[in-house]
């Protein structure tokens, strides 16, 4: 792959404009790699590599030799038009917004082999992904992504088997969040919905005896859990843009303004403490 990048590049044009360049960035350089993406995460050092031929491709044209210094920072170049950029791919970004792609198909227990395969090699008993990482080394690459994942999913519950009873997102709060202080008294803090609604008693879930503060949230808890209707249909998983359909397009846009928003904070907090 980063072989033909470097063929390609020898192939631009020194006769292109600036445009032209940058249209040979988005829609050589930047496609290459797509097949790959889709399914590996790459390596920082092949994504710099690349990087570094599209830089060459956008300001100095064919000559890879050449020291003609980049009129903007990359980073800029990346970032959307809108955002005052050049709309160029930023790989890494486009990278872990294609891999989504398999969470998505993976909690909405898609009819794929590998799909099944996962949740009976991995989850049969009843355990759902969280912090510890387990797997083949394509999974737990996938599994990284988990937070970016739920930061951008809400789940509507049915059989409950997908859902993290105290750390995902159903019924419009988190409830350990919303329940702090019953949190505290789990026993189980990565326990699946389903599993907490299988349970005989709240001596199951809870370190006995709790605080008043959390038995009223407990109350509230309970209330909430007997209003959901039991069924044998898989859980469905829908997203920020108000659909269960998950364009990696999409995906991306979300991602790319996380990062630019943490960025800005991140130099905010720098300028503040010089």
């Amino acid at each position: 792959m980063v072989n033909r990048c470097e063929a390609r590049l020898s192939c631009t044009s020194a006769f292109l404009s600036q445009a032209g360049r940058l249209e040979v960035t988005n829609a050589i350089f930047s496609s290459l790699p797509m097949y790959f993406m889709c399914t590996f995460s790459l390596h920082k050092t092949v994504i710099k590599q690349i990087d570094k031929y599209r830089k060459h491709c956008q300001w100095r044209g064919a000559d890879i030799n050449a020291k003609t210094p980049p009129k903007a920072a990359w980073h800029l170049v990346c970032l959307p038009k809108d955002e005052g950029g050049f709309g160029v791919l930023n790989l890494r970004t486009q990278n872990d917004a294609l891999l989504l792609k398999h969470l998505h198909k993976f909690f909405n227990r898609e009819d794929i082999p590998w799909v099944h395969l996962v949740w009976e090699k991995y989850y049969s008993n009843g355990s759902l992904p969280s912090s510890q990482i387990k797997g083949s080394f394509w999974w737990r690459d996938i599994i990284k992504l988990l937070d970016a994942y739920k930061g951008m999913a809400c789940v509507n519950i049915l059989d409950g088997t997908t859902c993290l009873f105290w750390d995902d997102l159903w019924l419009n709060r988190v409830p350990k969040f919303h329940f702090p202080e019953l949190y505290s008294f789990a026993k189980n803090k990565s326990i699946s919905l389903r599993s907490a609604l299988e349970v005989q008693g709240p001596d199951d879930l809870f370190h006995l005896p709790i605080s008043a503060i959390a038995l009223q949230q407990l109350t509230v808890l309970a209330q909430e859990l007997a209003s959901i209707q039991d069924s044998s249909d898989h859980d469905i998983w829908s997203y920020i843009w108000s659909s269960p359909f998950f364009p990696s397009s999409k995906a991306y846009k979300h991602l790319i303004g996380h990062r630019v928003v943490h960025a800005a904070f991140k130099w905010l907090w720098k300028s503040a403490v010089r």
